[in-house]
């Protein structure tokens, strides 16, 4: 059994066995964290799907309207002028063959990974190294393009990819700690109406099945799914 810490222990006596509303959760989040850093505010979604099977399975980008809070860092797969291009519209890093060396021994100085769609098939040995990290480019995620300019400004202003793991759980960052409860309850809503939009087309009935919020060092808080869902955010 695993032993938790005296102040583990303290933090989850502030957390009733209840779902909460939207606003509610949050306080109660604010009111756990005390950690020293701006701990990352964590949405946890089970949903009933199975993604062995293609036609329940979920990968898809949402744009968080009050940004991550993380300065995320972004690197560029693409040749020739664009490299350049890439770097003078804020790419961290870019390059080509160069960039694939580097990456493949196992370096990774970065958030996330563009590609344009000229270097994909150069690119497709490296599938076993980002993978595992969910860093491969996809046409899907939008990590793919040919509109490098906007694209890295998107992912540099909030926007992030997000997928079902093996056994249908999503795991998203939504904002810091230090966020107003209105700002992360604006980005909440728009992963949960992301989720929605998106949802995999073999999915039959109930499809939400828990809905949990955490920060990096607190224990989580459970959110009501229908109430959020019909946009019952308050007490």
């Amino acid at each position: 059994m695993v032993k938790l810490s005296k102040r583990f222990e303290d933090l989850k006596s502030k957390i009733q066995d209840k779902e909460y509303y939207g606003m509610e959760g949050f306080e109660v989040l604010k009111s756990c964290a005390n950690a020293k850093f701006n701990e990352t505010v964590e949405a946890h979604v089970s949903l009933a799907i199975d993604p062995k099977y293609a036609d329940q399975q979920l990968r898809t980008t949402v744009s968080l309207p009050k940004g991550t809070g993380k300065d995320v860092r972004i690197a560029v797969l693409t040749k020739g002028d664009l490299i350049q291009k890439a770097l003078d519209n804020g790419a961290d890093i870019a390059g080509y063959e160069d960039l694939i060396e580097t990456i493949n021994s196992g370096v990774f100085e970065f958030d996330c990974l563009l590609a344009t769609p000229d270097v994909m098939p150069s690119i497709a040995k490296l599938g076993r190294v980002l993978g595992p990290r969910g860093l491969m480019p996809s046409p899907k995620a939008g990590t793919v393009t040919s509109n490098l300019e906007e694209t890295i400004q998107e992912f540099k202003a909030g926007k992030l990819e997000y997928r079902a793991d093996r056994n249908g759980n999503v795991h998203v960052p939504i904002g810091k700690i230090d966020f107003s409860t209105s700002d992360l309850l604006e980005n909440l809503t728009a992963i949960q109406e992301s989720i929605d939009k998106n949802r995999p087309s073999g999915v039959k009935g109930r499809y939400w099945k828990s809905f949990y919020l955490c920060t990096t060092m607190s224990p989580s808080v459970k959110l009501n799914i229908s109430a959020f869902r019909e946009k019952n955010f308050a007490n």
